[in-house]
């Protein structure tokens, strides 16, 4: 994918772009944005699109494997300062500017990349909103959680936990239904 900014830079003008759309070589995907590709995903077109956000919550459990059900909209995480996203597909999570750097990580979908908080950061967050979820949601998650306990890290899930607000409830969570 490449920004309408990216395109001039490669073509020259708005009517080479609008040549290469005519003519099939180049797709408009949303406003401002073209790809080669004629099908781009659109977790992969709102990655893109806002790359200051992280994707978060029910869309990283999703991808990970860690639930079936597939969320209505991306939940994306981005600093508490930031502007709203006027982005109906798109369920925005502020988070101090402080912890939001903590557990990024790059995640390949279908070809493209996406940022993601890592499974440890995930877990963390899943306690965090333990009271936001529904039971059954969250005993779902934990309980895939638990399955792949030996895959994840747990010193960088303590130092996440560490840091986060409310660090003793989420240490107590943690050693009551994860360990």
């Amino acid at each position: 994918m490449k920004s309408r900014a990216e395109c001039l830079n490669l073509y020259g003008s708005d009517y080479l772009i609008q040549q290469k759309v005519n003519n099939g070589e180049l797709f408009r995907i949303d406003k401002g944005i073209y790809s080669t590709e004629k099908y781009v995903p659109e977790l992969a077109l709102l990655s893109f699109k806002y790359p200051k956000a992280i994707i978060t919550m029910d869309t990283a459990f999703y991808l990970y494997g860690l639930t079936d059900e597939i969320p209505d909209v991306c939940t994306m995480a981005t600093k508490r300062e930031a502007a709203p996203i006027p982005d109906s597909r798109v369920k925005q999570f502020f988070m101090p500017k402080d912890i939001l750097g903590i557990g990024v990580t790059s995640f390949d979908y279908k070809g493209y990349k996406l940022t993601i908080f890592d499974k440890e950061r995930m877990l963390i967050e899943l306690v965090r909103y333990k009271p936001k979820l529904s039971f059954n949601y969250y005993k779902e998650i934990l309980c895939n959680y638990r399955r792949i306990l030996s895959q994840l890290n747990p010193e960088l899930i303590r130092d996440y936990a560490e840091v986060m607000p409310k660090r003793d409830k989420i240490i107590t969570t943690l050693r009551a239904e994860v360990y």
